[in-house]
């Protein structure tokens, strides 16, 4: 977290330059293992939730397009995200972009194991980059607003948002296991 610290620190006083910066922190985040969520919500920290959007946007677009030229150099990581896709859509291959544009605002979605599956659904690298083009708008949007909200609040308001999450997030869980994905994405899981 230290090391994020540092980024956060160097894009604030990086002036005129910090967009570019910001931008090269998501292509660096998969490799130091920070989560979308937390990149977006710096963004909108930092930049507001107008800019940082369009800076997040663009950082999440170049993450698609370097992860589809890279991912054929890295036959082993292609097995283990073809691997974690059947897991995760257990063999489902209709998922539409609708779908994929909730699905890529879940936090608990790997953002490849996404990419992934728009990478094999589509019939080229134009397609590919299409498809990615909409549903990155969600998390580039979603997040990186509340990134926003929080710079805006004071801190008995960030304390208030944050235990308001911890108790949604509490009571949003099941006691008697999940709903499966398919059943999600069929609309099946009411009473």
């Amino acid at each position: 977290m230290e090391n994020v610290d540092q980024v956060l620190n160097v894009i604030e006083t990086a002036g005129w330059f910090a967009p570019v910066l910001f931008v090269l922190f998501h292509l660096i985040r998969p490799f130091v293992f920070v989560p979308v969520l937390a990149v977006c919500l710096l963004g909108g920290y930092i930049f507001g939730p107008v800019y940082g959007a369009a800076y997040s946007y663009v950082g999440l677009m170049s993450v698609s397009i370097s992860f589809y030229i890279l991912i054929g150099a890295f036959p082993k990581i292609r097995a283990n995200l073809s691997r974690l896709k059947n897991k995760v859509l257990k063999g489902r291959e209709d998922v539409n972009v609708m779908q994929l544009l909730i699905l890529r605002v879940m936090p608990f979605m790997h953002f490849h194991v996404l990419s992934f599956y728009v990478m094999e659904s589509s019939v080229s690298f134009k397609e590919y980059v299409e498809k990615s083009a909409i549903i990155n708008l969600s998390p580039a949007i979603i997040y990186t607003a509340f990134g926003g909200l929080i710079h805006e609040l004071h801190f008995v308001g960030v304390l208030v948002l944050a235990s308001f999450l911890l108790l949604l997030f509490f009571f949003a869980r099941s006691k008697n296991g999940s709903i499966p994905l398919q059943d999600f994405m069929d609309g099946r899981h009411g009473p």
